[in-house]
């Protein structure tokens, strides 16, 4: 299941780094945790159970950087399969 294109646009803001912020999209929970420069690198999609975690997908994203080492040159998002536990 590829990210809905109006989640990937939200996904690809600036947020406060080395976070974890728990949100929702379009009636589904999300989770995801930010790396150092405050992009999002690992997201949960799915429903929150009462303890929090989340039970459904987990995607993680690969970032390539320009040579200066800060802008982004390209990213993308892989499934990583099904959370259940």
């Amino acid at each position: 299941m590829p990210l809905h294109h109006e989640l990937e646009k939200k996904l690809s803001k600036k947020f406060e780094p080395s976070s974890r912020i728990d949100d929702v999209f379009k009636g589904y929970d999300i989770t995801f945790v930010t790396n150092e420069h405050g992009e999002p690198m690992t997201l949960f999609f799915g429903k929150r159970r009462p303890d929090g975690l989340i039970a459904g997908e987990r995607f993680t994203r690969t970032i390539k950087r320009q040579p200066d080492g800060l802008e982004v040159k390209s990213s993308h998002w892989d499934n990583r399969g099904k959370i259940m536990r």
